[in-house]
C-alpha cells in the first residue's frame, strides 16, 4: 500500500493532501491484476446473465474494437496484426476458456490457441475452435444502440461469416448487452482506486481555482485551462478531453448551454466578483473522471461569496438529490430523467439533466440519463432501452438555472461529480461540491 504524501503550497493559506501517483511499472502491475480479477469475477456472470456462451472479438492493429482495447494487458498498447479473442463459458462445469487466435499469448490472462506452423490459416483455426466447443450462441460486437459495442468492422464480419459453417450462422447474435455489461461493471478494487482517482481530480481543480494559479485582473480563463492540462502531464497522468473554464458575471446575459463547451471567448480575464466554472477529467489506471465545479473570486471587501451564489449552489445540490434519489435498478435512463426533472420542477427549480456512464471511457457505455439538448429523453439509438444496473459509475452531470436579482439576470449552476450505483443504492465516489471555492482562500 502506497503512502499518501502532502504538498504544502508556498504563498497560500491552504494545504492539499495529494494521492500518490504510481510509476509506469507499478501501473502495469495493477492494470494486469485488475484485468485478471475482471476476467474471473465479472465475465462469467455477465455471460450467464446475457445467455451468450461464446464471445468472439476481432480487431486489427490500430483499428481496435473499443471493448477489446480494455482487455489488452498493460504492455500491449494496441492489438497485434489481427487479434481474435474467444471466450467460451460452460456454465454447467463453471469454466471459462480465454483463448487468443493469435501468434502470441495476450498477456497472462488469454492463451494463444493458434500454431501457425501447424495451421497457417487463422480463420480456419477459429472455425475449429468453434466446432470443437459447439456453442449455443455466438456473440459478436455489432450494435445499433451502443457505439462502444459496435467495434466489429465490416471486413472482419464478412470474413468471419464466410468461414462459419452454415449450422452456426443462425447462432450468431449481437453481443451488445454483454459488451456494455463488461464496460460498465466495476469491481470492488476498481472502486477503491476510483476514489483515489476522483480525489486527484478534485485536488487539481482546487489548486487551479486558487491564488496559486489565478491573479484577478491578470490571469485568463485560457491560461487556467492550460495550467490544468500541464498539471496532468507533469503528474504523469492523461486527460481524455481538454479542460474548459468559463465565467459568469453580473454585467453579462446568460447565453446558451453550448457556450460552456464551444464558442466561449478565449483569454477572458478573470475579475473580482466572477463566478468561475470548469469542466475537467483525467485518465488513470484505465478509468476516467469527469468533474464540473465552481469558484467565486472575492472582491477586496469580501470574506465569503455572496449569499445569493451560495444559495444557488444549494439549488444545484437539490437537483443532484432529485436525480440520485430516482436512480433505481431496472429503470431506463428516460424513466429516471422524467421523474427527476418533474421532482425538480415541482420544487420550483429549473433543472436540466444530462448524466452519462463513466468508467473505462469518459463518455462510456450504459444507461444514458438525458442529454443537454434532449431533455424530453433520448432516442433508443442513444441507449435509452438499457436499464440501470448495480456496480456502475456515472458522471452526475446537470444544471439548474437561477435568477439572481442582485445581478438582474439568470445564472446557470453547472455541476458534475462521479457517482457509484451499487447493490445498496447510490453514493458519490469522492464526495461532491457543497461550498464554492474562494479565490483567494480565506
Amino acid at each position: 500500500m502506497k503512502k499518501l504524501f502532502f504538498v504544502f503550497m508556498i504563498g497560500s493559506s491552504f494545504m492539499l493532501k495529494s494521492q500518490h501517483v504510481l510509476s509506469e511499472e507499478e501501473r502495469s502491475r495493477v492494470v494486469d491484476e485488475i484485468l485478471d480479477e475482471r476476467f474471473t469475477e465479472v465475465l462469467p456472470g455477465i455471460m450467464d446473465e446475457t445467455q451468450i456462451d461464446m464471445w468472439i472479438l476481432i480487431s486489427r492493429e490500430y483499428n481496435e474494437d473499443p471493448v477489446l482495447r480494455t482487455m489488452l494487458p498493460a504492455t500491449w498498447l494496441n492489438a497485434r496484426r489481427r487479434t481474435i479473442l474467444v471466450f467460451y463459458r460452460d456454465a454447467g462445469k463453471d469454466t471459462l476458456e480465454r483463448l487468443a487466435v493469435a501468434r502470441y499469448n495476450v498477456g497472462r490472462n488469454i492463451v494463444s490457441a493458434w500454431d501457425k506452423e501447424k495451421e497457417p490459416d487463422q480463420w480456419k483455426r477459429l472455425r475449429e475452435i468453434i466446432e470443437e466447443r459447439n456453442p449455443k450462441k455466438i456473440g459478436l460486437n455489432y450494435s445499433r444502440d451502443h457505439n462502444i459495442a459496435d467495434g466489429l468492422d465490416k471486413t472482419d464480419y464478412e470474413a468471419f461469416m464466410k468461414i462459419l459453417p452454415a449450422a452456426y450462422k443462425k447462432r450468431v447474435v449481437s453481443a451488445e448487452q454483454l459488451a456494455v455489461r463488461w464496460i460498465e461493471t466495476r469491481t470492488q478494487r476498481e472502486m477503491v482506486i476510483y476514489n483515489q482517482l476522483v480525489s486527484i481530480t478534485h485536488q487539481i481543480i482546487a489548486e487551479a481555482f486558487s491564488e496559486k494559479v489565478i491573479t484577478p485582473g491578470i490571469t485568463t480563463t485560457t491560461e487556467v485551462e492550460w495550467w490544468m492540462r500541464q498539471k496532468v502531464t507533469d503528474m504523469g497522468l492523461e486527460t481524455w478531453f481538454h479542460p474548459t473554464v468559463d465565467v459568469q458575471r453580473s454585467n453579462e446575459n446568460l447565453v446558451g448551454h453550448l457556450y460552456s463547451f464551444s464558442g466561449r471567448p478565449e483569454d477572458m480575464v478573470i475579475l473580482p466578483g466572477d463566478l468561475l466554472h470548469c469542466d475537467f477529467g483525467i485518465t488513470y489506471l484505465r478509468l476516467n473522471t469527469d468533474c464540473q465545479e465552481l469558484a467565486y473570486v472575492l472582491k477586496p471587501d469580501e470574506r465569503e461569496a455572496p449569499l445569493f451564489l451560495r444559495n444557488a449552489l444549494k439549488d444545484g445540490n437539490r437537483v443532484q438529490d432529485y436525480l440520485t434519489e430516482n436512480m433505481v435498478a431496472g429503470r431506463t435512463g428516460n424513466e429516471i430523467l422524467a421523474k427527476a426533472l418533474a421532482d425538480g420542477k415541482n420544487a420550483g427549480l429549473r433543472p436540466a439533466i444530462y448524466t452519462h456512464p463513466l468508467g473505462s471511457y469518459g463518455h462510456s457505455a450504459g444507461t444514458t440519463i438525458g442529454m443537454w439538448d434532449a431533455q424530453e429523453g433520448v432516442m433508443k439509438d442513444d441507449g435509452e432501452n438499457y436499464p440501470l444496473n448495480p456496480k456502475t459509475v456515472y458522471a452526475i452531470e446537470l444544471n439548474t438555472t437561477v435568477f439572481i436579482p442582485e445581478w438582474k439576470r439568470d445564472i446557470r449552476v453547472m455541476l458534475e461529480e462521479a457517482g457509484y450505483f451499487g447493490e445498496d443504492g447510490f453514493r458519490y465516489v469522492n464526495g461532491r461540491q457543497e461550498e464554492l471555492y474562494l479565490i483567494p482562500r480565506q
